[in-house]
């Protein structure tokens, strides 16, 4: 009788043991149906983009980026790259983003790029764009994944959401995009008011002065914020290129700010100072308020990414909220 109760113990007890291990494979299965598994860097994906679809293998590690508002989007990602194209201006990356890309290769220029020199680098990821590299994608695309966006435009964020995807970091994308918004939507109720200001801009370049409209990098922002815009720049067009100073009218409003892309030699700025001394331009309203400022050219206009568009809401907190 005594062994018989042994023998039931025995059976109970493996009678629970196994209980407990189906319990722990249907929460295994549960899981994995709900697609809770998380996701391994080993995952193969998908991304669609200007030049058609390209399977990356998995997340990559060695990434070359061929625009300047994408390395700003990668280092923002998290992500620094084994080669960039070379910053338009600053030897050779822009003083803001210099101590990120501190061993970071040049790979050429945005116009013309290395590609021996990103064979040489072995990437297992290139981003680029179809407005600038279109001829050579064959090329790219036979030494890693090549991954294109469509355009370089005012809103750097249309650009950025793609370059999230090839990097598989999506979520981190998001995080970045929403952390961006929360600051465009607390700078605007703290202007309040001085949003009714007219916002005109201007640009100086050897050969050509330019009125910026609200398809521009810093157009697009000031719009984000729900600045108000001169009649002739409240238009979803980039700018008036090759402006006349019959023209300077068109720059007119409560206060404007101008930018000079100056590469060294002193064409520019002699075009800046040329302009606004002109009588023309001093008899603006404007003008003779006091309320014409310069800014930094790569932070309003030449970078043209997330973390210029930071550094341009610091530039608009400093100047409207003394």
């Amino acid at each position: 009788m005594k062994s018989m109760r042994t023998i039931l113990s025995i059976l109970s007890i493996m009678l629970i043991f196994i209980l407990a291990a189906c319990g722990g494979n249907d929460k295994v299965n549960n899981a994995e149906e709900k697609g809770n598994s998380p996701k391994t860097e080993d995952t193969s994906y998908t991304v669609e983009h200007a030049m058609g679809t390209t399977t990356i293998e998995k997340t990559p590690e060695k990434v070359v980026i061929l625009t300047n508002e994408g390395t700003e989007a990668l280092l923002a990602l998290g992500v620094t790259p084994v080669g960039a194209v070379q910053s338009f201006t600053g030897d050779p990356w822009y003083d803001h983003i210099a101590d990120e890309m501190k061993d970071v290769e040049v790979v050429g220029l945005e116009s013309e790029v290395n590609v021996e020199a990103i064979a040489a680098l072995q990437p297992d990821l290139i981003i680029g764009n179809k407005m600038r590299q279109e001829a050579i994608y064959e090329q790219l695309s036979a030494i890693a994944p090549t991954v294109f966006a469509e355009d370089l435009r005012g809103n750097w964020k249309h650009n950025f959401e793609l370059y999230a995807k090839a990097l598989n970091k999506e979520d981190k994308g998001k995080e970045v995009i929403e952390e961006y918004d929360a600051r465009i939507a607390n700078l605007k109720e703290q202007l309040g008011d001085k949003l009714n200001m007219t916002i005109s801009m201007v640009r100086f370049m050897a050969g050509d002065v330019r009125i910026y409209q609200k398809d521009s990098f810093s157009g697009v922002i000031l719009d984000q914020l729900g600045f108000a815009r001169p009649e002739s720049q409240n238009v979803d067009e980039f700018a008036i290129k090759g402006a006349t100073k019959e023209q300077i009218p068109l720059m007119d409003g409560d206060i404007l700010f101008y930018f000079t892309y100056e590469t060294g030699d002193g064409t520019a700025s002699q075009l800046e100072k040329e302009w606004l001394e002109d009588p023309i331009f001093q008899n603006l309203e404007v003008a003779k308020k006091g309320e014409v400022h310069k800014v930094d050219d790569v932070i309003w206009n030449t970078a043209g990414g997330i973390k210029a568009a930071h550094l341009m809401l610091d530039d608009i907190e400093k100047i409207f909220l003394k």
